[in-house]
C-alpha cells in the first residue's frame, strides 16, 4: 500500500563520527586526527536524566543514548525492575535512581526527558482515570520543581516533556495539527493540564512538548495487543474501521526525542506522528498480509465498550493528526516498509507464543489445535 511507503530519509539524525582514511604525510597526522575526534565526541556528549524509562519509548530511548556514549539517568520508582531492563553488564555506566535519588541526577544534567505516566489501554474506571491523569501530573509536577530549583550551573538547559494527541479531542471533519485548539473529552483534560504543569518550567530551560500518537514497534505497544487475535484468525479492526491511525514507529519518535535534546530549533509542541495518516482498516489489513492472516472479524463497538467501558473511546474515535513542525525542522519519518520487512522476526516470535500458549492449554486439559496455526 503506497500510503506506507511514500517517505524516506533525507538525513540521518546525530550521523557517528568517521575518522578518514590514513593520511599519507604520516603518523603525526593521524594521531593528530584521532585526539582531535576523541576531543569533539567528548565535548558533544551529554548527561540525560529519564522518567519513565522502563517503558516501551523510555526503553529504546536508553539504549539509544548509552549506544551513543552518553551519561544516563534512569529515574524510576523501582530499582529492581529498572535493573533488570538495564543490567550493569551491558549497560555500564548508566545510574538508576530511585525518587530519593532524584534530585542528584537532576542536577548536573544537561537535559530531562519525561515519558512518565500510566498506560491509557486499560478498562476506565473512576480510579484507574483518577491515576492515569495524577500519575502524569505527579511526575512531572516532581520533575519542573527539580530543575527549578537547581542552581545555576548544575540546571538542565532543555525538558522534553511526552503529551498525547489526545489534546485535540475528537472531530468528524478536521486535521489536527500543532496550532489546532485543545479537545473537551477526559483525555484532551488530561494533556492541558500535563502540559500545563511542564510548562511551569523556568524560562531559560528550552521545553519541547511532544504530542505523541499511536506508536508502532516490533518490542510491544499496540501492535503487542494486536498480533495474538491475527494469529488465532480473529484478527480485524477495531468498531467501524473508518477511524484514522495517527501512527509514528518507535524509532522514529526515539529519533525525534534525541534531536530535541540538541537541536534549538526544537521547542514548543511537536506532533509526534507521521505525516500520513490510515484508516484503521488498512492498518489491519496490512498486518493480515503480513502475519499470512485474514482481517475479516472486525470488533464491534459495544463489544469494545464492554471491556474497555469508557476507554473504549481511544481506539473508536481516532482522527487524524499531522505536524506542520515536522517540515519547518527539516525532521522525516521512516516510511514503514523497513517495518513490515521485520516478517521473519514477528513469525518467529508469533510461533513461540503459540507454543507456549498451546503448553498452558495442554496443562488446562484443553485441545491444542493451536499447533496447527502456524
Amino acid at each position: 500500500m503506497e500510503v506506507f511507503c511514500s517517505l524516506s530519509w533525507t538525513h540521518s539524525i546525530s550521523p557517528r563520527l568517521h575518522i578518514p582514511h590514513p593520511f599519507s604525510v604520516g603518523e603525526t597526522n593521524r594521531f593528530r586526527v584521532i585526539c582531535s575526534a576523541a576531543q569533539s565526541q567528548k565535548a558533544n556528549q551529554m548527561t540525560v536524566s529519564v522518567t519513565g524509562a522502563t517503558g516501551f519509548i523510555g526503553t529504546r530511548l536508553v539504549q539509544r543514548l548509552h549506544a551513543d556514549n552518553h551519561n544516563v539517568c534512569v529515574l524510576t520508582r523501582s530499582k529492581s525492575k529498572a535493573e533488570t531492563i538495564f543490567p550493569v553488564k551491558n549497560f555500564p555506566g548508566i545510574v538508576i535512581a530511585e525518587e530519593a535519588g532524584w534530585k542528584d541526577c537532576i542536577e548536573g544534567s544537561n537535559a530531562v526527558v519525561n515519558l512518565a505516566g500510566m498506560p491509557i489501554s486499560t478498562r476506565w474506571s473512576p480510579e484507574i482515570k483518577k491515576e492515569i491523569k495524577e500519575s502524569r501530573i505527579r511526575v512531572t509536577s516532581k520533575v519542573v520543581d527539580l530543575i527549578n530549583s537547581s542552581p545555576q550551573g548544575v540546571r538542565p538547559t532543555v525538558l522534553v516533556s511526552a503529551t498525547a494527541v489526545g489534546y485535540y479531542g475528537t472531530s468528524e471533519t478536521q486535521v489536527f495539527n500543532e496550532n489546532s485548539p485543545s479537545g473537551n473529552d477526559y483525555l484532551a483534560e488530561v494533556c492541558r493540564e500535563w502540559e500545563g504543569t511542564a510548562l511551569k518550567v523556568d524560562k531559560d530551560v528550552r521545553l519541547a512538548l511532544i504530542r505523541i500518537g499511536v506508536v508502532l514497534g516490533k518490542d510491544g505497544g499496540a501492535l503487542a495487543k494486536m498480533i495474538p487475535l491475527f494469529m488465532m484468525f480473529a484478527g480485524g479492526p477495531l468498531g467501524s474501521g473508518q477511524q484514522w491511525f495517527s501512527w509514528i514507529h518507535l524509532d522514529d519518535i526515539v529519533n525525534l526525542i534525541y534531536e530535541a535534546l540538541s537541536n534549538p530549533s526544537y521547542k514548543g509542541v511537536i506532533n509526534g506522528t507521521a505525516p500520513n495518516p490510515v484508516r484503521l482498516s488498512e492498518m489491519c489489513n496490512q498486518l493480515g498480509n503480513v502475519l499470512g492472516r485474514p482481517s475479516w472479524l472486525p470488533v464491534p463497538d459495544f463489544a469494545l465498550k464492554a471491556v474497555l467501558g469508557e476507554g473504549a473511546s481511544v481506539v473508536c474515535s481516532l482522527f487524524p493528526y499531522t505536524s506542520i513542525k515536522h517540515m519547518q525542522l527539516r525532521f522525516n519519518i521512516y516510511c514503514l516498509c523497513r517495518f513490515w520487512r521485520d516478517k521473519k522476526w514477528f513469525l518467529q516470535k508469533l510461533r513461540n507464543w503459540v507454543s507456549h500458549l498451546s503448553t498452558l492449554m495442554l496443562k488446562m486439559h484443553l485441545n491444542p489445535f493451536f499447533h496447527r496455526i502456524l
